[in-house]
Parts: C-alpha cells; sequence; structure tokens
C-alpha cells in the first residue's frame, strides 16, 4: 500500500490484517475455500471503490486482472449511519482530528471479481475531549 494513503494521525494501534489476507488466499490456493466464499463485496462497497476508491498498485491476488482499490470508511459521533468515505487525504485527516472519536476502516476491493479484504483499522480523534476531560478533574 502506498505510504501517502495511511493515517498519521492514529492515536493508539494501527491493526493490519496481512497474516489473515495471507492465509485467506492460501485456502483459495489450496482449495479449501471456493473462490466464491471471498470474492463476495457487497454493491455499496463495490459502488464506493469504484467512484471514490484509492489504486493500491497491487494487481488482485485472485483474479490478478485489475488493480485493488481501496476504500476508507469512518464511523462516529455526528457522523452517518453507515460512516463516511473520505474522498482524499485531506478529508481523512480531517475527520481524525474531530473532537469526538472515530474508528477508521480501510478496506481492499477488486472491482472484477469481487474480492475484499479488511486492510486494516485503527481509532483516532477525541484528542480535544479528552484534553478537557483532563483539565475538568
Amino acid at each position: 500500500m502506498k505510504k501517502e494513503t495511511r493515517s498519521t494521525t492514529a492515536d493508539g494501534a494501527v491493526v493490519e490484517y496481512g497474516l489473515v489476507r495471507h492465509a485467506l488466499l492460501s485456502k483459495i490456493k489450496s482449495g479449501a475455500l471456493r473462490r466464491e466464499d471471498i470474492c463476495d463485496a457487497h454493491p455499496e462497497l463495490l459502488r464506493a471503490a469504484n467512484n471514490i476508491g484509492r489504486t493500491s498498485g497491487e494487481a488482485c491476488p485472485v483474479c490478478e486482472e485489475r488493480e485493488l482499490v481501496e476504500v476508507t470508511y469512518v464511523f462516529g459521533a455526528r457522523l452517518p449511519a453507515g460512516g463516511t468515505c473520505p474522498l482524499t487525504r485531506s478529508e481523512l485527516l480531517k475527520l481524525e482530528r474531530r473532537a469526538e472519536p472515530v474508528q477508521c476502516y480501510a478496506v481492499e476491493v477488486c472491482t472484477n471479481c469481487k474480492f475484499h479484504h479488511l486492510v486494516r483499522k485503527w481509532a483516532a480523534g477525541g484528542r480535544v475531549a479528552r484534553g478537557q476531560r483532563r483539565a475538568q478533574k
């Protein structure tokens, strides 16, 4: 994944799912899982991938016909129930700097075969709110 698309303001651990991805793809290659079991991206995820996804620079590990795209979702207070997908890095950074805490999820998607996988998740935001709590003590 290109370094510039990653979060730089995560206030805790960034959980990477590379080992899970590797195990999943190994099961496909060994025949323990069918391709249809992992190539079932939701239509809304595919729509987001087609319209606002950022290219990853990596070919799909399942079909090898198209480049994977990454879609980031941000969930938190006063955001839509289905989360929001920042269109630019600056939009993501703005969401990550909110007073309220947010949860961020990056998902890779192949728009050809519908492979999808959670790449990483991280918590951000809430800094001002925590600072205000300390000041009140």
